[in-house]
């Protein structure tokens, strides 16, 4: 597949959009407003559309509240579930298919606020970023944008990224053992730019992965984000319910796809989890 490079860079300058309007909302609390379209534009140095559509991406997606003659606002924080037990499998998700990808972008830039956050880094620390276009037997499944100190790669070149496995090259080449990823998945939907470069139409369904992966001295080693297309993957999760009592017990939460009052206080549940690619019409 060849890339449309107006697509990847309009796509790119949509990210970086998005990220500075993020970082304003985690600046803020639920309710608060953000600086007008006529402010955000000057101070990004973007056009008008370019602005509104990472702006509707964000509203669709539950971040930000339009209110018609008021502005744009921070929405209310969304209930989240963390898929937790005692005796847990957790796999990430993996699909079959020959899976390949393109490189849209391999850079170092400073980590800027909200990235520095989440990988404990000063904002004009430098990181790797790597943006990717991801394919299955041909076909575009995701786009990835990958987020890594630069001090932990320093000889990481493209060509050994597209080749080999990051875990692999930092474990390998510089005695780093990753340990741990916490992973969040939620339903948003594409941009323009993004749906030229995963052939799909402007505004269809997608999902939003977001992962942080710390090494063995819990220090984050890498942030990554990948949107990917709703109408072709999608994510099975395997249960298994072991309950250790029949006293029904109301508990505070739930667990996905489970009715509440099923299952009492800590009772345990082993989950494993995987992508599935459905084929294509």
């Amino acid at each position: 597949m060849e890339i449309d490079a107006a697509a990847s860079g309009a796509m790119l300058k949509r990210e970086r959009v998005r990220d500075a309007i993020l970082e304003l909302i985690e600046n803020r609390s639920p309710g608060d407003a953000i600086p007008s379209e006529r402010v955000l534009c000057a101070e990004l140095g973007v056009s008008r559309p370019t602005l509104r559509a990472a702006v509707d991406e964000l509203v669709v997606a539950g971040q930000l509240v339009r209110e018609h003659g008021r502005g744009m606002f921070v929405a209310k924080e969304k209930i989240t579930q963390e898929l937790v037990s005692s005796r847990h499998a957790f796999t990430l998700p993996q699909a079959s298919g020959a899976w390949s990808s393109r490189l849209l972008d391999f850079s170092t830039r400073p980590a800027g606020a909200r990235v520095g956050r989440k990988l404990h880094l000063s904002p004009a620390a430098s990181i790797l970023y790597v943006a990717r276009l991801r394919l299955v037997d041909g076909s575009p499944m995701a786009i990835e944008h990958l987020h890594v100190p630069a001090d932990l790669v320093p000889d990481l070149t493209s060509d050994e990224l597209e080749q080999g496995d990051l875990y692999e090259h930092l474990r390998d080449r510089h005695g780093i053992q990753v340990s741990e990823a916490v992973q969040s998945i939620e339903p948003t939907v594409v941009t323009r730019a993004e749906a030229d470069l995963l052939d799909v139409p402007e505004f269809s369904p997608a999902l939003l992965f977001e992962r942080l992966t710390t090494d063995t001295h819990n220090r984050p080693v890498e942030y990554v984000h990948s949107l990917y297309r709703g109408d072709r993957y999608r994510i099975v999760s395997r249960l298994t319910l072991n309950p250790r009592s029949t006293t029904p017990t109301p508990p505070e939460g739930h667990h996905p796809g489970i009715p509440p009052g099923d299952l009492t206080v800590g009772d345990p549940v082993t989950f494993s989890t995987r992508g599935v690619v459905q084929g294509g019409l």
